[in-house]
């Protein structure tokens, strides 16, 4: 890290301002090189500064320049942030010369990994930060927010402070067996605070089983045969048309997304083409995406006409679709009843009618319902959100239990000592105390320029 890194922080599109941050060790005396104003060598600290950016004696943008001195500065490093007047031509000219007087363009991604490396935060909070930029909900900021703060890698070092307490008394204890004044720690012990640490790693999954469905939202598939009121559901929930709808089956022979908002949780719609044998290339492509997509959602609106005989096809995709989560949605309930069901036993039955807009917030109420969305408000918000976090945190989970499988009174203790010192490591790389190079660029190539 020992280069100076520029990049373009706010879109490139024409705009109010644009900012340009800089960040390292020649970030001020570079951009002094270019600033026609004060000597930003001399300003104090975390100061805004006004003047000209300059290419030899030409103007090139009036601009704002803040100038912050390491290590109180998100990097650790010095920084300056150039705010420009939000033009494309303007903004590039001013990276531009940036690049010329020293500076190298910043990879995706960079100033977090540098504010990371530099202990200025932990690898959750890093996490957090493009968290915060992509999320779509309230909801899903204050989850961010609470993960930037520290809140959640408190959690987790909590834990790891248990578990170096463990490992700590019994080291003592093998080292210093002579003296009378230390707790004994006996296998029993250590199985005991095992069991209770094993407890509070649970409850964080299980409440991380919410901020994964803040973060990622509900899949949702529309399904059903053809002309049963797909489309029209996915209009009238996104209210707007975005599917096509006509009377002329097969119209829909693609994907359709969408979504909506539903008690701070995001529902991923999904119109799909409507399930019927058929001659038609085309139309048969998007049959099996439609057949495809059962398997992969996380909820499935299967539609039937209330105005037709149910069908043998219907029937199967009903008892396919049993074990996964869905709602059997009756559509055109304004029409005559031909429909036939009750001898189906069917679970979550919603009848609607589209074209009078009746039954739509009981069809709302019963996806609220089958996944607790009126109950999984937390006002902490304490929540691992990525995937990658909560892989971690179940791999530490298994080496709790591989120990407990154990009978204590069999086990030597130097034995457990080596096993609960993989789990104070495996907790510690969810925050990033032990990594390797090669995931932590990973996880930072997933940012945007810039940030």
């Amino acid at each position: 890290m020992d280069t100076t890194i520029a990049a373009i922080s706010t879109s490139l599109s024409p705009s109010s301002i644009s900012i340009i941050r800089v960040s390292g060790k020649d970030a001020i005396s570079i951009t002094n090189k270019i600033f026609k104003g004060k000597d930003l060598d001399k300003v104090k600290s975390h100061t805004i500064n006004y003047g000209y950016i300059v290419d030899n004696d030409e103007i090139v943008d009036e601009v704002l320049v803040s100038v912050m001195r390491a290590p109180k500065t998100f990097t650790m490093e010095d920084v300056t942030e150039i705010n420009c007047h939000g033009g494309i031509i303007p903004t590039k000219r001013v990276l531009e010369l940036l690049y010329l007087n020293g500076c190298v363009p910043a990879e995706p991604g960079e100033f977090t990994k540098r504010a990371f490396l530099n202990g200025r935060i932990d690898l959750l909070e890093a996490e957090s930060v493009m968290d915060l930029i992509e999320a779509k909900t309230d909801e899903m900021g204050a989850i961010a927010i609470n993960q930037l703060s520290g809140q959640v890698s408190n959690m987790i070092k909590e834990l790891r402070n248990e578990v170096m307490d463990v490992l700590a008394n019994i080291e003592v204890n093998i080292d210093y067996p002579e003296y009378d004044d230390i707790e004994q720690i006996t296998n029993k012990k250590v199985f005991d605070k095992l069991n209770n640490i094993k407890d509070k790693i649970e409850i964080i999954l299980k409440n991380s089983e919410n901020g994964q469905l803040y973060k990622t939202g509900i899949k949702t598939a529309i399904i059903g045969k053809p002309n049963v009121g797909k489309s029209s559901l996915l209009n009238n929930l996104l209210e707007e048309e975005k599917a096509i709808v006509t009377d002329i089956e097969g119209t829909t022979r693609d994907i359709v997304e969408g979504q909506i908002n539903l008690n701070g949780v995001i529902l991923n719609l999904i119109d799909t083409a409507g399930i019927r044998k058929t001659n038609d290339i085309i139309e048969e492509i998007g049959v099996n995406k439609s057949i495809k997509m059962i398997e992969e959602a996380d909820l499935i609106l299967y539609l039937l006409n209330n105005n037709e005989e149910i069908t043998e096809n219907d029937i199967k995709l009903i008892n396919e679709i049993k074990n996964k989560n869905h709602i059997i949605i009756i559509n055109k309930i304004d029409l005559e009843n031909k429909l036939n069901i009750d001898n189906l036993n069917l679970d979550n039955v919603i009848k609607i009618s589209i074209k009078e807009n009746t039954g739509i917030d009981d069809l709302k109420n019963k996806i609220i319902e089958l996944f607790n969305l009126n109950k999984i408000t937390n006002k902490d918000m304490k929540y691992l959100t990525n995937a990658r976090s909560i892989s971690l945190l179940r791999q530490s989970l298994d080496i709790v239990n591989e120990i407990l499988s154990n009978n204590y009174e069999d086990v030597l203790i130097d034995m457990l000592e080596i096993d609960i010192k993989s789990l104070w490591e495996k907790l510690g790389s969810i925050i990033g105390e032990t990594y390797d190079d090669e995931l932590i660029d990973q996880i930072f190539s997933r940012f945007c320029l810039g940030k």
